[in-house]
């Protein structure tokens, strides 16, 4: 098993066990590629959910540069909605499971085909 596809099957148990979702496995990995090298490093495999800094990268990075979104208070309420999904206390919040909680949120999976 490859380092990433034990990344994934991670990322798939912090879906089922801290977000109480069913994850759509061909869809987490097609996110989790989308991250590039990023999964690797300890820092920036995780998204710190009191860091504003960190949320407004999230939102400018993913949600308008990637998904395509218009800036709006809709971003900022899915970015907060998801973080109290993953558990506002769970200390590792990866980045492949909120932009996978995200992408699905405002139904852009097709981005990822």
């Amino acid at each position: 098993m490859s380092k990433r596809d034990e990344l994934i099957a991670k990322y798939a148990t912090d879906l089922k066990d801290k977000c109480g979702v069913t994850p759509d496995m061909d869809f987490l990995t097609k996110v989790t590629i989308g991250c590039g090298p990023s999964i690797y490093n300890k820092d920036a495999a995780t998204v710190s959910g009191s860091d504003d800094s960190e949320l407004a990268t999230v939102k400018n990075n993913f949600l308008i540069k990637k998904l395509g979104l218009e800036d709006s208070a809709d971003l900022d309420k899915a970015i907060d909605s998801v973080m109290e999904t993953y558990g506002r206390s769970n200390r590792n919040k990866y980045r492949a499971v909120v932009y996978y909680l995200l992408a699905k949120h405002f139904k852009k999976e097709a981005i990822y085909k």
